[in-house]
């Protein structure tokens, strides 16, 4: 087996490769020697004997060791990126975010429902109807905060009667549609990275939750934001998504050392100073949690720093992987320490 200390262990790739863990996809691939291919995680195809596989970074790699890519899983296509089959149905939901659409309208398009359903339960955790309700809720929570009544917006939402929209409604943002007039609604959306796929938030002000989706913590920092923001996550994109993407498609190829996205970050005085002073470790360096507590004044807060470190919720963008231990190790990161090494050798190549 190919290993390097820039990737997961071979134990951990292994296991995600046999159990087709879909958060692994781009961060690695699988030569299977029986056969001669190479394989996202996810591949549906059936499993080879582990003394058979071999792990690389990229699908580079892979063809320069005399592997051809899989037919099934496509691996030359950009992890988490939508196929070309299923784009023209998102694009009409985002060209009309209210519609209600159902089985036979997915089949009008030449799409088989169940074909549909499988990919957004596997890239969204939901299936495609849930989705586009989301969609279309969170499109009306916009109108009732922009001024709209709430009997319009269940009107243009494809509701026919009051009751059933705000029943609905009531069902995903756990209150009713007045309840949420002041709000802060936060448009969430999956973004393909070189490192896995990561779950970008955003109000149409500020970047406020960018994560690895597979990391542990990510529930709690949607909880913590939820609150703090006094927030409502609904599926979309905005300006400042849009924007994120490109700016990490530049950092990962070496091309961008600053992200344009205005934070907000909600958090206690000393976590906001101690993302302050992250911010400001330069691109390409680290600092120990003790030079990080020694700039804040605080050189005794060394775990207090640790813990606020731990609860930053825009990985990259305010570089906690730049922070290591104070004999220079990798430690503490919820992405994982082989992604540490990753970003830190982007930064440094």
């Amino acid at each position: 087996m190919d290993t390097t200390t820039e990737l997961p262990t071979p134990d951990v790739m292994l296991e995600a490769f046999l159990g087709r863990d879909t958060t692994f996809d781009g961060v690695f691939v699988t030569g299977v020697s029986t056969t001669g291919i190479f394989c996202r995680p996810s591949c549906p195809a059936k499993k080879p004997k582990p003394e058979h596989t071999f792990f690389f970074r990229g699908p580079q790699e892979a063809l320069h060791a005399g592997f051809r890519p899989c037919k099934r899983c496509k691996p030359l296509e950009q992890a988490g990126t939508a196929p070309d089959w299923l784009q023209p149905l998102l694009d009409a939901v985002e060209e009309d975010p209210t519609r209600r659409w159902k089985d036979a309208d997915v089949r009008a398009r030449g799409l088989s429902p169940e074909r549909v359903r499988r990919w957004f339960k596997q890239h969204h955790g939901m299936t495609f109807q849930a989705y586009h309700r989301a969609r279309r809720l969170g499109s009306a929570l916009g109108q009732v905060r922009g001024g709209q009544s709430v009997g319009r917006a269940a009107f243009e939402a494809g509701y026919d009667s009051l009751s059933g929209f705000q029943d609905a409604f009531r069902l995903y943002f756990g209150a009713a549609p007045t309840d949420l007039d002041g709000a802060t609604v936060i448009e969430v959306s999956r973004l393909p990275t070189p490192l896995g796929p990561m779950l970008a938030g955003a109000t149409e002000d500020a970047l406020v939750l960018l994560e690895f989706v597979d990391r542990r913590a990510l529930p709690t920092q949607v909880r913590r934001i939820r609150k703090g923001l006094a927030a409502v996550f609904v599926p979309g994109r905005n300006r400042i998504i849009e924007e994120i993407e490109a700016d990490l498609a530049e950092y990962f190829e070496g091309r961008r050392q600053h992200f344009r996205a205005p934070l907000e970050m909600p958090g206690t005085p000393f976590q906001r100073e101690v993302w302050q002073a992250l911010g400001e470790i330069p691109y390409g360096e680290t600092r120990s949690y003790g030079d990080v507590a020694r700039a804040l004044g605080r050189p005794s807060a060394v775990r207090a720093v640790g813990r606020a470190n731990g609860l930053n919720a825009l990985a990259i963008v305010v570089p906690c992987h730049r922070v290591v231990g104070a004999d220079g190790k990798l430690v503490g990161y919820g992405g994982g320490l082989w992604r540490k090494q990753r970003l830190l050798d982007v930064e440094r190549r």
